[in-house]
C-alpha cells in the first residue's frame, strides 16, 4: 500500500477549494457523543433505518415527504408492533398508493424489526449497542448491520449511521476515487480486505488530526473531485 498523504495537506487543500477554514468548517457534519447516541429508543431508530434503505437509490425528498405516512401505517416504528404485522398486511403496504410501492423494501422492515428487537434484547437497547460499538472499527458495525439486517450493504448502513449521529466515514465517489488513484486500496470497496485497509487509513488520519471520522470523511471528498458529499 502506498504512503498515506499527511491530513494537514489533504485540510489545506480542501480549503482552498471550499473558500477557506470557516468555510470548510461550516460544511463538517455534526456528531453525537457516544453517551448522546443512547436517547435515541428502538423505534426511532427502526424508523431512520427503513428511510436510509428506501432513500437508496430513490429521490430521498419523496421518501421524506411520505414518511409520516409510514410512521402512521407501521405504528410509529415499534419493533413489537411492526413484528405483529402478517405477510398480507406487509403486502397490502407495498401497495398503498399513500406509500411507496416496493414489496421488497416494504419486507425490510419487519426484517429489521427483527434485528432491531433482538439486539436491543441483548444489549439493552439496540442505541446502546451502535454506542458501544468503536469507531476505530466502524467498517465492522457496517458489517454486522449487513449480516443481521436486510438491504443494508453499501453505503445505505454508512449513511444511516452517520445520520443517528455515530461517528463514520463514507465511502462516497469522491473519497473512493481518492483512496484508489492514491493507491491506499489494493482490493474491492465491499471486501472485507479492502474495508480493512479504508479502516486503517482513517484511523490513521484519526490519530494524526484528531478529528473526527466524518470530519476526515468530509474533508477528503472536499479536497478532490466533483465534491459530492
Amino acid at each position: 500500500m502506498a504512503q498515506v498523504e499527511k491530513f494537514a495537506a489533504i485540510y489545506a487543500r480542501a480549503s482552498q477549494r471550499k473558500g477557506g477554514d470557516e468555510s470548510l468548517e461550516s460544511l463538517l457534519p455534526t456528531g453525537l457523543a457516544d453517551e448522546e447516541l443512547t436517547q435515541f429508543t428502538d423505534a426511532q431508530l427502526l424508523s431512520e433505518i427503513s428511510k436510509k434503505v428506501f432513500q437508496s437509490g430513490f429521490v430521498w425528498r419523496i421518501v421524506e415527504a411520505k414518511w409520516p405516512e409510514y410512521e402512521k401505517a407501521f405504528f410509529g416504528f415499534e419493533p413489537f408492533k411492526v413484528l405483529m404485522l402478517s405477510p398480507e398486511q406487509l403486502q397490502d403496504r407495498a401497495s398503498d398508493p399513500k406509500l411507496i410501492r416496493h414489496l421488497k423494501k416494504t419486507m425490510s422492515i419487519y426484517d429489521n424489526a427483527h434485528m432491531v428487537n433482538d439486539l436491543a434484547a441483548e444489549h439493552g437497547s439496540f442505541a446502546k449497542f451502535i454506542a458501544d460499538w468503536p469507531s476505530t472499527d466502524i467498517t465492522g458495525l457496517w458489517a454486522e448491520l449487513k449480516r443481521k439486517g436486510t438491504r443494508l450493504g453499501g453505503n445505505t448502513g454508512p449513511y444511516f449511521l452517520r445520520s443517528m449521529g455515530k461517528d463514520s466515514f463514507l465511502l462516497t465517489n469522491d473519497v473512493q476515487g481518492y483512496l484508489k488513484s492514491h493507491g491506499l486500496v489494493d482490493y474491492g470497496f465491499s471486501s472485507k480486505a479492502g474495508l480493512k485497509q479504508v479502516q486503517s487509513v482513517f484511523n490513521h488520519w484519526q490519530q494524526e488530526s484528531g478529528r473526527s471520522l466524518a470530519d476526515i470523511s468530509r474533508v477528503l471528498a472536499c479536497s478532490v473531485g466533483d465534491n459530492r458529499i
